[in-house]
């Protein structure tokens, strides 16, 4: 059951194959087992696992099931659950216990799944390799040597070593695309807006979007029918008609037109990397789709742009946590300006202080016009670069990762060649677009190889449909790894 569908678990349940308890124990046991190796979990509750359990099962014999109903599934530290440790993989959050649910934790209750437990994650999601974390690195279940992705590199470990059937993850510059493409899944990250932002721990809130992390295409268009919708609780949550995400999934491809952007396939993009992705588009022509080619002239400054707006808003939301309210206070100070400085001076991790610090500085007068200004104006560039794109095409191909995983430690010590990990999907958050990673072969080592998928505004079902015909037609998303 562990390599099945949520599709084929909700099926089994509803055919009393098999309980919720009997499938969240199955779950429970491989992640004792093999959670010590891979670190995917900060915190797991097995009694509060299995109270939720046996609630779904009382729900499936009432006849009140859903399509996830039952489902066992993890979530990112970085939504509140109440009752729950709630870190955000960082030492300033190690002693909170959420007293309230995230609007994306209250959907899937409503909606009847099972919380396995919260993933690890880079600091406050700051990062490209989940090292940041002040719980340890995750180790890529196909490689342990490797890094697994950052900031949601817990959820994706968890779903590709089995011990989770889905997981919910959070994408600020491609913080679900990245860490789904190294470990060898499928993740998409919504159009901004669609998922609500209420109860997720903020890094940068224009930023900032839940999504899906799971096996296939499939899986996560029934994931995000129950995570998507207006929350008035969210300032920027979209009211919108609700939508079926999967209703397009099975329709053929003939007609789709594929833009391929000179820009991710430039200097930069490894070999093997590469021949994947070319061999995936291939076999979309093959499916009925047709390629055009397209640029994207001012995705070079995505970047720059980024590392300028994300730190500035995080410094501005990570100002709460000053030892005063809630979260780690330090134990020796003289007085409040003293507290202050020793709670954040010990609470924070490196890669956080170097956010804040650049945040503060770019916002700081006689800088603000120079840089958070300047990046902004580049921002609505990148925009108006992807709505010209989608005039001439359906959907935008490409690499999600320059490279396979790379091993852990090696640009531990190179921010910038770090940051330079997200190359290919910070301009869709920047533009506020949805995207998706889907499994499309493997490079050097063995190491899994994505291919990211764009759409335009509010276009997940077309790209859903497109990774789902793909699948359909390849096997790259049911691999595991040996384990």
């Amino acid at each position: 059951m562990i390599n099945a569908s949520l599709k084929e678990l909700a099926a089994a349940l509803a055919a009393k194959q098999l309980s919720s308890v009997e499938l969240a124990t199955l779950f429970l046991e491989r992640i004792a087992r093999l959670n010590p190796a891979l670190n995917a979990f900060i915190t797991v509750d097995t009694e509060k696992t299995l109270t939720m359990a046996r609630a779904a099962d009382a729900r499936l014999a009432r006849g009140e099931g859903g399509p996830l109903t039952g489902i066992p599934i993890a979530h990112k530290d970085i939504f509140c659950a109440e009752g729950w440790l709630t870190t955000c993989g960082s030492k300033m959050l190690s002693n909170f216990i959420s007293p309230y649910d995230a609007t994306v934790i209250e959907r899937f209750k409503a909606a009847g799944t099972v919380t396995l437990g919260k993933t690890n994650m880079d600091e406050f999601a700051m990062g490209s390799s989940n090292e940041t974390s002040f719980y340890g690195p995750v180790k890529n279940p196909w490689d342990g040597a490797a890094v697994s992705g950052g900031s949601s590199g817990g959820s994706a470990a968890a779903v590709s070593a089995r011990l989770t059937s889905a997981a919910t993850g959070t994408d600020t510059g491609g913080s679900i695309r990245q860490p789904a493409a190294l470990c060898g899944l499928t993740g998409l990250k919504p159009t901004y807006g669609v998922v609500s932002r209420y109860g997720m721990i903020a890094f940068a809130s224009s930023l900032d979007q839940a999504g899906p992390m799971a096996k296939s295409a499939e899986d996560c268009a029934l994931m995000l029918n129950a995570m998507a919708g207006f929350d008035a609780r969210d300032s920027t949550s979209l009211e919108r008609p609700a939508e079926d995400y999967a209703r397009d999934l099975d329709k053929p491809l003939a007609g789709l037109k594929i833009g391929l952007p000179q820009e991710f396939f430039a200097e930069g993009l490894s070999a093997d990397v590469a021949q994947a992705v070319e061999a995936a588009i291939a076999a979309y022509r093959t499916l009925g789709a047709t390629t055009v080619d397209i640029s994207l002239p001012n995705m070079k400054l995505s970047v720059p742009a980024y590392y300028v707006i994300a730190p500035a808003e995080a410094s501005s939301n990570l100002s709460r946590f000053d030892g005063v309210r809630y979260g780690w206070r330090a134990p020796h100070y003289g007085d409040l300006a003293d507290m202050y400085c020793k709670s954040r001076a010990q609470g924070f991790g490196a890669e956080v202080k170097r956010r804040i610090l650049i945040g503060t500085y770019v916002l700081s007068h006689g800088y603000y016009d120079a840089y958070y200004l300047q990046a902004q104006r580049i921002r609505r560039l990148i925009a108006r670069d992807f709505v010209e794109a989608f005039k001439s095409c359906d959907l935008i191909m490409g690499p999600t990762s320059p490279s396979v995983a790379f091993d852990l430690g090696d640009k531990a010590g190179d921010p910038v060649q770090m940051y330079l990990s997200d190359i290919y999907t910070i301009a869709v958050n920047l533009a506020g677009l949805p995207g998706m990673s889907i499994p499309c072969g493997f490079g050097l080592q063995g190491r899994p190889v994505g291919l990211q998928i764009i759409g335009d505004y509010f276009g997940e079902a077309r790209m859903l449909n497109a990774a789902h015909r793909y699948q359909l037609a390849s096997d790259w998303h049911r691999r595991a790894p040996a384990q």
